[in-house]
């Protein structure tokens, strides 16, 4: 595994479902272009994956609108993504995830030693930027990107503040 591409959450609901904007939909061309880039030797999509109890969450409280429950329609990773990783299932690892950032997708990594690592997906803002940072404190001298076209906030502020930090905390962004 030397370059691998993590696409961050692209499922139904943050597409055009219960917390979908126009932005995340904007930037689904993009992501199919970069799951299509054969520079990348493994692809790893995480997916935000909730019970039906979602709502008796901590999360759940803080952001009380059912969405990503495992095994409905929402939860599915987004039709036109979906179409163009079924023509890479030999790079492909799909890894679910209980909230913002993932224990697992580090450890993977941790385990493969990549030499550069490129994200993209949603939201920039909460997942994207979790996910980025977790891999940069456990890989510290690992090149990481964000494709900022790739990626989609909650608003564009909060996306473009989320950017920000990124780049602050010496992650490139593209």
């Amino acid at each position: 595994m030397k370059n691998v591409l993590i696409v961050v959450d692209v499922q139904k609901d943050f597409v055009d479902g219960s917390l979908g904007t126009k932005q995340a939909q904007e930037i689904i061309p993009e992501v199919c272009r970069l799951i299509d880039d054969d520079s990348f030797d493994s692809i790893i999509v995480t997916m935000d994956t909730h019970k039906n109890d979602y709502l008796n969450t901590r999360e759940g409280k803080y952001l009380p609108v059912t969405h990503c429950i495992e095994n409905t329609e929402g939860w599915q990773i987004d039709a036109q993504v979906s179409e163009h990783l079924k023509c890479h299932q030999e790079k492909l690892t799909i890894i679910s995830k209980p909230t913002f950032g993932s224990e697992k997708l580090v450890e993977l990594l941790k385990q493969k030693k990549p030499q550069k690592i490129v994200l993209c997906g949603l939201c920039t803002d909460i997942c994207v930027i979790s996910n980025a940072l977790a891999i940069k404190a456990a890989l510290y001298e690992t090149e990481i990107a964000v494709v900022e076209k790739a990626c989609a906030g909650v608003t564009e502020q909060k996306h473009a503040c989320a950017i920000e930090v990124m780049r602050s905390c010496q992650i490139d962004i593209l």
